[in-house]
């Protein structure tokens, strides 16, 4: 199925105040556009080195730019496309104290 990536400006206004993240951000864009999801698998087989969150988080973080940047998304398979929907965008080290805090499967910025 194909991905309806749900706020694409969220990316964009991230890119805006953090410009040398672009080309990071812009190749993941792009293999979002052309992808094919069925299940979750599928994300992890995309993106080997993208890590889904447990609890029924229904949330995966992408290791985006060779793990400088992480983003946060809440994905739902539907039946006809999968919704990926961005709850957080931030370096590494803040992705870190996300998760030190306990908040990686409740954080919801966007």
């Amino acid at each position: 199925m194909k991905i309806h990536l749900i706020k694409k400006q969220t990316i964009d206004e991230y890119v805006k105040r953090n410009s040398q993240s672009k080309t990071a951000f812009l190749s993941w864009v792009a293999i979002i556009k052309w992808v094919q999801w069925d299940e979750p698998n599928d994300i992890i087989a995309t993106f080997n080195s993208t890590d889904v969150l447990g609890k029924s988080s229904k949330r995966v973080v992408f290791n985006i730019g060779g793990n400088k940047y992480r983003m946060i998304c809440s994905y739902h398979f539907g039946r006809e496309r999968v919704h990926l929907f961005v709850k957080w965008i931030g370096t590494h080290s803040e992705y870190t104290k996300l998760c030190n805090d306990g908040k990686q499967y409740t954080v919801d910025v966007y």
